[in-house]
């Protein structure tokens, strides 16, 4: 029987990462530990840019009615999830990248002039203008759930949720633990000492998932 899993991203992701588990026959259960929040923008002059980049489906999501004012500019996704998020909203996708923010602005050379639609908490390695659309704001979940963790296989889809559910995950034993990380990056943000770690294969949530069913199940 494959061990259960946990999954740490935000809805809606966090229901579309464990219909993806169930798919493969694991179990799975939720436990986000942040809730994403629209905040409130101004728009730019769109005659300054010459594309959009847009790294997360929830900058589409919560960008709101500004995001309006500057569909004229074609999009550079990040990754294949984000490109169906910004054609649902009716924007015009030039040029869809692997899931690597750095490779998909290195790709946009048609594109100089790019605005980042961007969360709050963001890390620094793109030098672009960017306007803040949404914020992932951390949300407390209940002890009994974390503990449920224990034996199984978590799921990890950014440094910061890496970051913490070590800290959340504190009093757990981490030799009873299991990680599957979205990049080498996420899993060095959650430190050593668990049972045993792998990183997807590739910088999307379906790799995610695959390098997680062969976590869960035991040798």
């Amino acid at each position: 029987m494959p061990r259960a899993a946990l999954v740490l991203r935000p809805e809606p992701g966090n229901a579309h990462t464990r219909a993806a588990l169930a798919a493969a026959g694991i179990e799975a259960r939720a436990l986000p530990l942040f809730r994403v929040e629209p905040r409130a923008w101004d728009v730019p002059d769109p005659r300054d840019y010459d594309a959009l980049l847009i790294t997360s489906a929830n900058a589409v999501r919560h960008a709101g009615a500004g995001l309006a004012r500057l569909a004229a500019l074609p999009v550079v996704a990040v990754g294949a999830a984000t490109a169906r998020a910004a054609r649902a909203a009716g924007l015009t996708v030039a040029l869809v990248g692997d899931g690597d923010a750095l490779a998909a602005v290195a790709q946009a050379g048609a594109y100089p002039r790019l605005l980042h639609l961007a969360g709050r908490d963001r890390a620094g390695r793109l030098a672009l203008p960017a306007v803040t659309v949404y914020a992932s704001v951390a949300v407390s979940p209940p002890a009994e759930a974390l503990a449920d963790a224990v034996d199984s296989v978590v799921l990890l889809h950014s440094p910061r949720a890496a970051g913490r559910f070590a800290a959340l995950a504190a009093a757990l034993p981490r030799d009873r633990v299991r990680l599957a990380a979205l990049s080498d990056a996420v899993l060095a943000a959650a430190g050593s000492g668990w049972q045993a770690t792998a990183t997807a294969r590739a910088t999307t949530d379906l790799a995610l998932v695959e390098c997680a069913a062969g976590l869960a199940i035991d040798p």
